[in-house]
């Protein structure tokens, strides 16, 4: 993807979860999101798709930052950092809701 412009406040304490203006199918092990309200297709490779799956329902990025770390191998620094930066290009694409978490 690329990068998008920054105008989501989103934080390890935001909940996020997947709009319903998308359409997803997973293609041979990549997922592949169309979005409703710009006509853009988008890929995601496995940790992309693995994060997409994740925000099926709504859940706090903290919770997803925790996944991934056990799931891959990463420190917990820079999974937060990446997890945070590609939810904010999926909010910058309309793709995700964030929501406060207070």
């Amino acid at each position: 993807m690329p990068p998008p412009q920054e105008s989501t406040q989103l934080t390890t304490t935001s909940i996020v979860v997947a709009t319903e203006d998308q359409v997803s199918s997973d293609l041979a092990g990549e997922t592949v999101l169309l979005s409703m309200r710009s006509a853009m297709y988008y890929g995601l490779d496995d940790v992309g798709s693995r994060i997409w799956e994740l925000v099926s329902a709504p859940r706090r990025v903290s919770e997803i930052c925790d996944t991934i770390e056990q799931e891959y191998d990463v420190t917990a620094e820079r999974c937060r950092a990446d997890v945070l930066r590609f939810l904010r290009e999926l909010a910058a694409r309309e793709l995700i809701e964030v929501r406060s978490g207070a």
